[in-house]
């Protein structure tokens, strides 16, 4: 059994995500107390209880202590069954989280899955759908399983209510090295509006072609009409030769589109400036697979808490060592081996 203190780090969702993911790979149970023990709201929530529930699924694992507010949870999985599942948060937690949760086992399963899971598909505090889908994946599948994901409908907070399919052919994960990111090749934004004035996606790129010099043909507006409440996303695309980057600007309630696409202009920015291949988001994305193909490294900025403290759940449950090298210019190495 292993034993997690949900403070460690961090001390957010990410630690039980990992926890259930590789519990699921490895057939390790686990306990841990404290669950998201710094965060202002402790405890499983509606999206972290469904996390739970959907690894328990696929795992057929034993469960004590799921239930919404628990501090402590044990999971105790036996045989992951590959299959077609479907999973709903019921509110607009992210069901891309609950994706995180289960992807690792299905990768290494007997066979292809399909998933449906329902909830926010887009929110301030999870990966959005589009860049899972564009830069996450196009990166897995250079390492062997095939992961394809369908939007059929956006969730926004607060009413969630979106919805999406995957589809996962599993295979053995190979190494992966990402150093460099080679020729910048394209930049392109997206502003996309549900339920809102077209105005307000024309203002955002108004400052994100002004912020990053964009032509008119690089720019698009994207009007959604099924989502079930208002939503606003700005997102920019760097595709360069070794990797695509995105970076997304959610709109809220007293900002302005202006400030939203300047913060997400400026975030697209000092990744160009950085040199580095691999942004925040995208290093804490590679952790896991990389770890389970047991070999591979990528050059990225500062490494985050939320990364580092990934890094010591993984480590608990897998018989390899990351290192973490800082350069002089202030980009890092990080690399796994067994």
């Amino acid at each position: 059994m292993i034993h997690i203190d949900g403070t460690h780090g961090e001390g957010g969702g990410q630690i039980l995500r990992t926890a259930l993911g590789l519990s699921l790979v490895t057939g390790k149970p686990f306990s841990i107390q404290n669950i998201r023990g710094k965060r202002k709201k402790p405890g499983l929530l509606q999206q972290h209880l469904t996390a739970v529930n959907a690894a328990a699924t696929i795992g057929s694992a034993e469960l004590n202590g799921a239930k919404l507010g628990s501090a402590q949870l044990v999971f105790r999985p036996q045989s992951v069954v590959a299959g077609d599942y479907h999973f709903a948060v019921g509110t607009a937690g992210s069901a891309t989280l609950v994706l995180q949760a289960v992807l690792p086992a299905l990768l290494g399963a007997d066979g292809p899955s399909t998933l449906r899971i329902e909830g926010g598909t887009h929110n301030p505090w999870a990966p959005p759908f589009d860049f899972l889908q564009q830069s996450f994946l196009s990166c897995l599948q250079r390492m062997g399983p095939v992961v394809e994901i369908d939007l059929q409908r956006h969730g926004f907070y607060p009413a969630g209510g979106g919805a999406f399919c995957a589809k996962i052919e599993p295979a053995t994960l190979t190494p992966f090295e990402l150093c460099e990111r080679g020729e910048v090749q394209s930049i392109t934004a997206t502003a996309l509006v549900a339920r809102l004035p077209r105005h307000i996606a024309e203002r955002e790129l108004v400052v994100v072609q002004k912020q990053l010099d964009l032509s008119d043909r690089a720019c698009r507006i994207v009007e959604v009409s099924e989502s079930h409440s208002p939503g606003n996303v700005v997102s920019i695309v760097v595709e360069s030769e070794h990797v695509r980057e995105v970076f997304t600007g959610f709109g809220e309630k007293r900002v302005s589109a202006e400030q939203v696409a300047r913060r997400v202009s400026q975030e697209a920015k000092a990744y160009l400036d950085s040199g580095v291949p691999v942004g925040e988001y995208l290093a804490d994305q590679l952790l896991i697979p990389m770890a389970l193909a047991r070999g591979g490294s990528f050059r990225t900025g500062p490494l985050s808490l939320h990364a580092r403290t990934n890094i010591d759940v993984i480590e608990m449950f897998l018989d390899v060592k990351f290192a973490v090298k800082e350069h002089d210019d202030g980009t890092t190495t990080v690399s796994v081996t067994p």
